[in-house]
């Protein structure tokens, strides 16, 4: 993912944010993830996957523990 972001690749899309914030999601980097998410959410046209985009982030807002999501 960061090599296709790094080389513009579907620059100004919500894809790569959004998949990037699932995989770190699942990797326990919250704060990362919630921050690719709501990019996500910024870019997409589509107002239902904005508002899952947002839910999904606040998700992990409101896991404890912060990075390690636990």
């Amino acid at each position: 993912m960061d090599a296709l972001a790094a080389a513009g690749a579907l620059r100004g899309s919500h894809l790569i944010p959004s998949v990037r914030g699932e995989l770190l999601s699942r990797l326990g980097r919250s704060a990362e993830a919630r921050a690719e998410l709501l990019t996500a959410a910024g870019l997409t046209r589509n107002d239902r996957e904005a508002a899952l985009l947002r839910r999904k982030a606040g998700a992990l807002g409101s896991r404890p523990g912060g990075e390690t999501g636990g």
